[in-house]
């Protein structure tokens, strides 16, 4: 223990000094730990009241915001529940303006498509009615066709359609269908004129086929043909009018040739001017429907002229009937006259009578009869 280990400073040091100075290092050493200890748990005390007083703080924190954000929930849920009630009266309302609105325009656009059907309903009944006239007509045309294609019925067609203007304008005494000539033949209709014995012959023969051929020709040849043939047709039957109708002392010296259609006598004239040119010349007139109509008319007004100068006599014998009368309505009026001018003096008298009559009941008006005296002196001295 008292060996010396080295000096210092000129000092030994021992065994034991070593021991003893590294006891007193090592609780030096012990204590310094376990102040450091100490201070360390202390500081961890206080930094852990510190922690729990700031999480204390937190928590008071975090419930104050939980209170107010529970409070701000409530008034929130307050206020979509009475946001939530107003947007559900006002969606009603809406729903209900809506509900009206489009009830209104459903009626009003059920109205007007009713009135549109009506009107529809109108309009399919008129293009009914039109669809069946059209129908008739089709089958009138057909009709016509076949009676057209038929010489025969084309004949018949044409002679049906004479008689009805003839019959339409004249009396029955001034024309004849079918009657027999001297030399055997038989006109489709006479007409007697007026101060004229001779007849007016009308024919409704007229022939249709070279026309029909015409119209159906496809080439200019064909064209050419057809042409031609309708130029000798009607200038046969032209002919035959002439040879077969005209007699002297009989009948007039021009005849008429009756055509049953005006397209038929608007292409005649517009395409055979040679044709119409033959038909004069042979005193022989091409006529329509329309143009018959007119002549027709012409001597409907002659038959009427001459009927009045026939009957002219009896006019004559009227009108001096109905002067006597004039007259003696004259002599009448007269003597009427002479009444109403008594009468008139009559009235006169009456009304004088009258105005004086009213004088006086106009003076005894006028009378005082509290001063007997005094009025009877103002009489006097008017007297």
């Amino acid at each position: 223990m008292d060996r010396v280990v080295f000096l210092l400073a000129g000092a030994p040091i021992t065994v034991a000094q070593l021991l003893l100075a590294a006891a007193a290092l090592a609780l030096a050493t012990l204590l310094f730990m376990a102040l450091s200890l100490g201070r360390a748990a202390h500081r961890r005390a206080l930094e852990a009241a510190e922690r729990q007083r700031e999480m204390d703080e937190a928590f008071a924190l975090i419930a104050r915001q939980n209170a107010e954000l529970s409070g701000r929930m409530r008034s929130v849920a307050e206020t979509l529940g009475a946001r939530q009630g107003d947007l559900a009266r006002f969606v009603a309302e809406r729903l209900d303006q809506v509900g009206a609105r489009v009830g209104a325009g459903v009626e009003a656009s059920g109205r007007s498509a009713g009135e549109q059907l009506a009107k529809l309903n109108e309009r399919l009944a008129v293009i009914d009615a039109a669809q069946t006239r059209l129908t008739g007509l089709t089958q009138e045309v057909v009709g016509l066709k076949e009676i057209l294609a038929n010489k025969q019925a084309r004949g018949a067609f044409g002679q049906g359609r004479l008689e009805a203007i003839v019959r339409d304008a004249l009396p029955e005494s001034a024309y004849a269908f079918q009657h027999t000539l001297s030399n055997r033949m038989r006109p489709d209709c006479v007409i007697r004129l007026p101060g004229d014995p001779r007849l007016m012959v009308i024919d409704a023969k007229f022939p249709l086929e070279a026309f029909t051929a015409l119209k159906g020709a496809g080439g200019e040849p064909a064209r050419k043909e057809a042409a031609a043939r309708v130029r000798s047709d009607v200038g046969r039957h032209i002919r035959d009018i002439a040879e077969r109708y005209f007699i002297p002392e009989e009948t007039q010296d021009i005849a008429l040739l009756f055509v049953p259609s005006e397209s038929l006598y608007a292409d005649i004239n517009e395409h055979f001017d040679d044709v119409v040119q033959k038909a004069h010349r042979s005193r022989v007139i091409i006529v329509s429907p329309s143009l018959l109509m007119m002549a027709v008319q012409v001597m409907q007004a002659i038959v009427r002229d001459e009927r009045v100068r026939e009957q002219t006599h009896i006019i004559q014998a009227e009108v001096r009937r109905l002067v006597e009368d004039v007259s003696r309505l004259r002599a009448q009026a007269a003597k009427l006259q002479s009444h109403f001018g008594a009468a008139e003096e009559d009235v006169a008298g009456l009304v004088a009578s009258a105005d004086r009559i009213a004088k006086c009941g106009e003076r005894i008006d006028r009378m005082d009869f509290a001063a007997p005296d005094a009025e009877a002196e103002k009489l006097k001295a008017a007297e």
